[in-house]
């Protein structure tokens, strides 16, 4: 079983920058892959961005690509996602996710993944 935990939502002017956080309880971090999913108003859920278990594979949605940054501490078992240059269109509740255990590498869609954190709204206003 793991647990996620996202911190670090808010509201910010476009352009600004927020940094979420991701903690992950549980032994099994380390074997899984790590995601972030937003969600906005009347939308479907959508991929961010994910990173491999030991984080030097890094994939991006074309739509934040250069403005958003995944990375991961396995010592502190967290994911974060460092988010510069915020447009009014990046608005939603972003959500943290665990893939399968033993899924190493990136994974972009939904179906791969297993755990789901409860999402953190982030807001930019214009």
């Amino acid at each position: 079983q793991v647990q996620l935990q996202e911190s670090g939502g808010g509201l910010v002017q476009a352009g600004g920058s927020l940094r979420l956080s991701c903690a992950a309880s549980g032994r099994t971090f380390t074997n899984r892959a790590m995601g972030w999913f937003r969600q906005a108003p009347g939308k479907e859920r959508e991929f961010v961005a994910a990173i491999n278990w030991r984080g030097d594979s890094p994939s991006y949605a074309d739509s934040v690509k250069g403005r958003f940054t995944i990375s991961r501490d396995n010592a502190k078992n967290t994911v974060y996602l460092q988010m510069n240059s915020l447009k009014p269109e990046d608005t939603a509740v972003y959500y943290c996710a665990a893939s399968f255990e033993f899924q190493l590498r990136v994974v972009t869609t939904e179906s791969g993944y297993e755990y789901w954190g409860q999402g953190t709204q982030v807001t930019v206003s214009s």
